[in-house]
């Protein structure tokens, strides 16, 4: 399939990445993307945050700042009463006005299944993109928010998780990625991307697939909400993960002492996950202290690029 052109596309199709990036002038290149899906909590107000934060996560982890929004929005109006939809539409502009976005449009449509997005333009400089391929040898990954929200949410649905830990995971989807991009705004950072559908795994994959370099996580480093240990335990493992592990599992080299349950995790889907920033060494430690000092409390440290093994990645 062949797609049109442009000389100003800076990114594209053709790279796979978060967002397209189209340079404007000298100065300015827009950012756009656009995320929707069906609900992950029963809370439509909650609901809307956690859509909002998750199609503006993109143009975080592209270096951007996100301007403007449209709602995407599929609603069974025979179904479900009207007040829902307000109350999920409530919850993204809550979320928009925190990250100084202005909504000024959108599209609905009548569907047998509930859905809600944006789609999202930013702003960037056309030298400042940050994409997932500007990997170096030697360069520490970092990331923002812990790992285990898909097993937890399928816990949620199946009846099995506390209150606490429902609230907690609601409130971390519902986190923008905004402080953790503004922090590494003022860092070497060569490459980054947001943690999602693909599990980190997946993510990590994308950024050494077809390239000279290879990554070690380090399994002991990753933070991890620690209900979705036991709860991986329990057998509550979404089908999204083992899709993730099938498509992505012949790049990846388990280190034989790497738990198959922290194995899980690492390919579990996420929604609204943390940005996975790649950094030069010298100043990755500096990253995280500066992280944690504007509330990005479980950034850590994950892992490191390397020279060998060529496209693949080693978990020890």
């Amino acid at each position: 399939m062949e797609f049109p052109t442009d000389s100003n596309l800076i990114v594209g199709l053709d790279k796979a990445d978060d967002a397209g990036v189209y340079k404007v002038t000298d100065d300015i290149a827009i950012i756009q993307t656009v995320d929707f899906f069906t609900p992950i909590v029963d809370d439509p107000y909650w609901f809307g945050q956690i859509a909002a934060a998750n199609a503006l996560s993109d143009v975080y982890a592209m270096g951007g700042v996100p301007k403007t929004a449209m709602n995407l929005v599929a609603f069974p109006i025979k179904e479900m009463n009207i007040s829902v939809l307000r109350m999920i539409i409530q919850g993204g502009l809550d979320k928009m006005k925190e990250a100084g976005v202005v909504l000024v449009g959108g599209h609905s449509v009548e569907d047998k299944e509930l859905k809600y997005g944006l789609s999202v333009t930013g702003f960037i400089h056309p030298d400042h993109v940050l994409t997932k391929k500007n990997l170096k040898a030697g360069d520490r990954l970092i990331l923002t928010k812990p790992l285990g929200t898909g097993i937890i949410n399928t816990a949620i649905k199946g009846g099995l998780a506390s209150v606490e830990i429902i609230e907690f995971v609601t409130g971390l989807m519902a986190t923008l990625n905004r402080d953790a991009a503004e922090v590494m705004n003022d860092y070497p950072v060569r490459a980054c991307t947001d943690i999602t559908g693909f599990g980190l795994l997946g993510h990590i994959a994308e950024m050494v697939a077809d390239s000279e370099l290879g990554i070690e996580i380090q399994s002991d480093k990753i933070p991890i909400i620690t209900e979705a240990m036991e709860y991986a335990g329990m057998g509550l493992v979404p089908a999204g993960a083992y899709k993730n592990r099938e498509f992505r599992e012949q790049m990846v080299d388990f280190v034989p002492s790497v738990d198959r349950l922290i194995q899980d995790i690492l390919f579990d889907p996420q929604t609204s996950g943390g940005l996975l920033i790649c950094v030069e060494k010298e100043s990755a430690n500096d990253l995280v202290n500066s992280l944690t000092k504007k509330g990005v409390n479980n950034a850590a440290v994950i892992g490191e690029v390397l020279h060998r093994p060529e496209g693949r990645i080693v978990v020890s």
